[in-house]
């Protein structure tokens, strides 16, 4: 069984300012995920790359330096996942890092899908079908 835990724009503010009221649950997260990788667990932590310049996350200043030792990969979106974007931008009104969240939402081979959101109604809109759980933080 596999799983993916991603990220939303608060999620990835949270990880990178030890200050923000919300850094610890976010962290607690990304912990217990490092954790299962130690045991081989099939878990992964991935941030939209739509997602990641929305939060202003620059993978080459050293200010991020905390974040990017996290092991957080990247989700690009590519041809394919910018028109499943593209529809649920449409459909639902929603961001386009939010619609890119819901492209991976949609396409992700992971067997459980976490998202940590600030926004629980907007991912519950832009997971369509999608069986995931939704961590509001």
């Amino acid at each position: 069984m596999s799983q993916l835990v991603l990220l939303d724009n608060e999620a990835v503010q949270a990880l990178s300012d030890p200050m923000h009221p919300k850094h610890r649950r976010v962290l607690s997260h990304a912990q217990v995920v490092a954790n299962r990788k130690q045991r081989a667990t099939e878990i992964g932590l991935a941030v939209p790359t739509a997602v990641r310049v929305e939060a202003g996350w620059d993978r080459t200043a050293p200010s991020w330096s905390f974040t990017n030792g996290l092991r957080i990969t990247d989700v690009s979106l590519d041809p394919a996942a910018a028109n499943v974007a593209a529809v649920i931008r449409n459909d639902t009104g929603v961001s386009v890092p939010d619609a890119h969240l819901g492209a991976v939402i949609q396409s992700a081979p992971a067997d459980r899908i976490t998202v940590l959101t600030s926004d629980p109604e907007d991912m519950r809109r832009v997971a369509g079908d999608a069986a995931v759980t939704i961590v509001k933080i």
